[in-house]
């Protein structure tokens, strides 16, 4: 496979991995907004951006303060 190809997979690939993780978990972000994350996006100038139910925006994965513990 070609050094792009094994770029892009892994990187679609954490997506995946993280969309999975955090779709439907409670959330508090650092401007105090909470609630449960709706959707993950892959953002070409912000990286992992998340929705919140609820709340109308998308914010990026660094503002999550705490997530709901398994």
């Amino acid at each position: 496979m070609a050094p792009v190809m094994l770029r892009a997979s892994t990187i679609l690939g954490a997506f995946e991995q993280a969309r999975t993780e955090l779709v439907g978990k409670a959330v508090i972000l650092t401007d105090g907004k909470a609630g449960t994350v709706e959707d993950v996006w892959l953002d070409e100038w912000h990286g992992l951006r998340i929705s919140i139910k609820g709340h109308d925006g998308k914010w990026p994965i660094s503002t999550l303060k705490f997530t709901q513990m398994d």
